[in-house]
């Protein structure tokens, strides 16, 4: 038998709990027997159980703390430093994640894209880690680096401003008149023309599927953009690079003989 953990530590089986064999009909509350010992089973008790066996964890049993109730998208109760347990700072958590998740989704693409162009010759793009330091002809460095500094810092500033005021940023003459073609959905769920051309999750409170989805893909591609860090700290070489190698000969080019080599 599968056994999860309800409230704390409280073993109970996931299969036959609520079956006529395990729980004593004849009691007013009802008794649940698990190996030989016996519960008054409450409404509520019930209620728990169930909602417990419903609910995904990232580790099979473990009982969410108590601000993670699941409503979130992506939540499965992972937070072994509490660093929620503030609504007002798991609000901007959550936000946070949400653009790191967006930035590192681009950034992956980016990075195998101009990677699997240099690699097969199409463009003399070089290799992602050593981007930042060419010289382009359209500015020098200093220029680009203002430019960027302004263009960022006044989207983040837009960004934080509707953040602690929702839907401020919406009002006519809050963005050069382009308020309706920037039609924001909720915080964190730009919409409109401009940034929901295909008019997806036009009801975003009830878009729960696409919310997860992008956070799981988010939440992926940061891994992959520490992967891509590391595999370019040790091989120095693209992960396009990476790949053909490995590709050549996959019985003795593997991670595992590339951080020996690396090592040694």
């Amino acid at each position: 038998m599968v056994a999860v953990a309800v409230g704390r530590g409280l073993p109970i089986q996931t299969r036959s709990l609520f079956n006529s064999k395990n729980i004593d009909r004849a009691s007013p509350a009802g008794r649940v027997s698990w190996l030989g010992h016996s519960a008054a089973v409450t409404p509520r008790y019930r209620q728990t159980c169930v909602a417990a066996q419903q609910r995904p964890t990232w580790l099979p049993g473990l009982d969410p703390p108590p601000y993670l109730d699941g409503t979130l998208a992506g939540d499965f109760g992972f937070d072994p430093l509490g660093l929620g347990e503030d609504p007002e700072n798991l609000r901007w958590y959550v936000q946070a994640e949400l653009v790191h998740s967006r930035f590192a989704m681009l950034g992956v693409l980016g990075i195998l894209v101009t990677d699997l162009l240099r690699v097969t010759g199409v463009s003399k793009i070089p290799v992602w880690f050593e981007a930042g330091a060419v010289k382009y002809d359209l500015a020098n460095t200093q220029t680009l680096f203002i430019v960027q500094l302004l263009l960022m810092g006044f989207a983040e500033t837009k960004r934080y401003m509707d953040f602690i005021s929702p839907g401020s940023q919406a009002k006519e003459g809050s963005f050069f008149g382009l308020e309706a073609s920037l039609e924001g959905l909720e915080p964190g769920y730009p919409g409109g023309p401009l940034l929901n051309p295909l008019g997806l999750a036009k009801d975003i409170k009830n878009a729960h599927d696409s919310k997860l989805k992008e956070i799981k893909n988010g939440r992926l591609a940061m891994v992959a953009m520490v992967g891509f860090f590391v595999q370019a700290s040790v091989t120095h070489v693209g992960p396009i690079d990476n790949l053909v190698e490995h590709l050549s000969n996959p019985w003795h080019k593997t991670i595992i003989q590339t951080i020996a080599n690396s090592s040694s």
